[in-house]
Order: C-alpha cells, then sequence, then structure tokens
C-alpha cells in the first residue's frame, strides 16, 4: 500500500487480506460462471458458428471498422486538445489570487460536473440550432466533450499545481520573477509531470465518451458497428468485435497510465534516497 492510501485508509490485517482474497476468488469464479453460460447460449443459438465469424476475417469489413476507430480517435484527440487547454485555464483561474476569477472559475468547475455529458451533446443538438447556430457533425460531438472534461482536467491540474511546494514559488519571486513568469517557468512544468498519469487516465474516459457519437449520427466506432450489424444482419458478432477494439485501445491507455505512475513512483524514491542529510548535530551541543 502506498503513503497516499495509507494516509486514507487503514493497511488491512491478516483476516481483512484473507477475506479480500476469498471475495476475489469468489467474484471471479461467478464471473466465469457466467461467461461459460453465456457462451455455452451463444453456441446452442449457433451464434459461435464459423460461418457468422468469417466476414471479420476479410479485410473490406477490418477497414469499414478501423474507419469508425479513426474517426473515434479523431474526436478523442481534438475534445482533449481542447478540454486541456480549457481545463488549465480554469485551473489557473481556481488558484488566481484575485477572488472574483476565482468565484468565475470555480463556479464553472462545480456545476458543468455535475451535468451528464449526454446533456450537453443533446444541448448542441436540439437547443443550438433553434437559436441559429447549427454546428458541423464534427463539432456537435466534440464541443460537448471539451466542455464536459474541461472541468475534470481543470481539477487535475489544479492538484498537481497545490502539489508542488510553496517554496518553488517564493524562489521565483525572490530572484526576481514576476507572478506569471513563475507559474509559467517553474510551477507549470512540474505539476504538468506529476499529473501526467491522470491525464492520460482522464482522456482514456473521454475516449469511451466518445462513443456519444452514436447520439449525433456522427460516423466513430461505435455507429459504424450499428451500420455495419444493420447490413449483415451480424448483431451479436458485430458489437463484440466492437467491444475488442474498444478493450485493445483503451486497455492500452491504461497500461500507458500505469506505467507513467510507476516511472514518477520510482523517480520520486531515487530523488528521496538521494537528497543530502542534514548535518549531524555536533556532541558537545548534544552534552550542552
Amino acid at each position: 500500500m502506498s503513503a497516499t492510501s495509507r494516509l486514507l485508509f487503514d493497511e488491512p490485517g491478516p483476516r481483512a487480506r484473507r477475506g479480500t482474497r476469498a471475495a476475489t476468488l469468489v467474484s471471479a469464479l461467478v464471473l466465469l460462471a457466467l461467461a461459460a453460460l453465456a457462451v455455452r447460449q451463444f453456441a446452442a443459438n449457433g451464434q459461435l458458428d464459423a460461418a457468422r465469424w468469417q466476414p471479420y476475417a476479410t479485410w473490406p469489413m477490418w477497414r469499414y471498422l478501423l474507419g469508425g476507430l479513426w474517426s473515434t480517435l479523431l474526436a478523442a484527440v481534438v475534445s482533449a486538445a481542447l478540454a486541456m487547454a480549457g481545463g488549465l485555464l480554469l485551473a489557473l483561474g481556481r488558484v488566481s489570487p484575485r477572488r472574483p476569477v476565482r468565484w468565475a472559475a470555480g463556479t464553472y468547475v462545480e456545476v458543468v460536473r455535475t451535468i451528464p455529458a449526454l446533456l450537453l451533446v443533446y444541448v448542441v443538438l436540439f437547443a443550438l440550432p433553434r437559436y441559429g447556430l447549427d454546428l458541423p457533425l464534427f463539432w456537435k460531438l466534440v464541443v460537448p466533450l471539451s466542455v464536459s472534461n474541461a472541468a475534470a482536467f481543470a481539477e487535475i491540474f489544479r492538484a498537481g499545481i497545490l502539489s508542488v511546494e510553496r517554496g518553488q514559488s517564493e524562489a521565483g519571486l525572490a530572484i526576481g520573477l514576476t507572478r506569471g513568469q513563475t507559474m509559467r517557468l517553474i510551477v507549470l512544468p512540474q505539476a504538468a509531470r506529476r499529473v501526467l498519469p491522470s491525464i492520460v487516465s482522464q482522456s482514456v474516459g473521454l475516449l469511451k465518451d466518445t462513443s456519444l457519437g452514436f447520439v449525433v449520427s456522427y460516423a466513430e466506432l461505435l455507429y459504424s458497428g450499428k451500420v455495419l450489424a444493420n447490413y449483415n444482419h451480424l448483431l451479436i458478432q458485430t458489437y463484440i468485435v466492437v467491444a475488442l477494439v474498444y478493450l485493445v485501445v483503451n486497455a492500452s491507455l491504461s497500461k500507458l497510465a500505469r506505467t507513467l505512475e510507476t516511472r514518477q513512483a520510482g523517480a520520486a524514491r531515487r530523488a528521496e534516497a538521494g537528497a543530502p542529510k542534514p548535518p549531524a548535530a555536533p556532541e558537545a551541543a548534544l552534552h550542552a
């Protein structure tokens, strides 16, 4: 258990660890039983016949699905870029010395975090066109995702900024830098490195949220799977393949986040081990 976890939770004793292992084993057995039952039902209804899966061994099928995956990744990258830019501005607003700026940024974050992304999609899809603002199909998905995730990225960046030791800012001010220069040159680079794993993890959630493109008929991966299933009448097979594609992409990003977190933890331990120890007090002073 990490030091941060020990601050939040008591470290489990032997009995609690045995209970956790037993619960994990029982849960795994239940999931395996459910999976076996599902496979049996699929087999009984002919869903596992080779003829039903053969189309997905052909390039045209994969070319169409990969086109949907490309649209998903494009929407995710653009949304993440806009959300991170907005989140950084909101985070700076939340730590601003000006009270009105802090209030405005805090209000945005607290309000938007309570609104489902799907509701924002509906606002862009149905409400804005009534006022003459009918966005292109791509932006009907990207804008609500950017607005929604900016609040989440703002909290990530704010946590990173607050994690930087106050002495770093004081040192920058002491050598003649302005508050803005200190933030840009000293605080933000350190904060960005510290929150990089969290940024990647949030990006995984944003990538999954692109499936809301299904609502606006944007040709992302899930919508492409729906069109393909209507065309070849292989509903179960198509959605299983789509789910596997999502699994591979999201698992890869999650693995990247864990790798970055592990490297940062290792670097922090090495830095702590290599830090110079304070000099020992002279023996005469101890006996004074």
